[in-house]
């Protein structure tokens, strides 16, 4: 018998946001703002390296809420962020590539937003064109940030 109910949510919920995030490595976290009670707000810098165009990496940094609820997980990360893209190796389309996919995301909330990046592919320009936007289960933000990759040198 659990004495504590909502342990076993926050339980769950933290397994439910480490686990949401996939093909990332964190590079940074910067502290933007000090909190007295919980972890401080911070600026965290992930890298996504694209699952199915080898040689691509892409660099996301957000903002992180802090406090008592960003500690438990169940602070809503404000729609703050940007994307960087680049070649970091010999780029491989693969034959079978969709014209557009998700490629990565990372949790915004216990439940309900995320950031997710896409990949198009921009054949007639050669370019991979990769777009990170926040969405949520009901609205989602126009917030978005871009980034293009040459697939070829002219």
């Amino acid at each position: 018998m659990i004495r504590f109910p909502y342990l076993a949510a926050v339980l769950a919920g933290l397994a439910v946001s480490s686990a949401a995030a996939f093909a990332q490595t964190r590079i940074d976290s910067i502290n933007t703002s000090f909190r007295w009670l919980g972890p401080d707000d911070k600026i965290v810098v992930e890298r996504y390296d694209d699952p199915r165009v080898s040689g691509v990496s892409c660099y996301l940094s957000r903002a992180e809420t802090g406090g008592i609820k960003g500690g438990l997980g169940f602070a809503q990360d404000p729609s703050r962020f940007s994307i960087a893209c680049r070649a970091v190796g010999p780029i491989t389309l693969p034959d079978s590539l969709p014209r557009t996919e998700v490629i990565g995301f990372s949790q915004a909330s216990l439940f309900f937003k995320t950031f997710q990046i896409h990949r198009s592919l921009d054949r007639e320009k050669h370019v991979l064109v990769y777009t990170v936007v926040s969405t949520k289960l009901i609205n989602g933000s126009p917030f978005n940030s871009i980034s293009v990759v040459p697939t070829e040198v002219h």
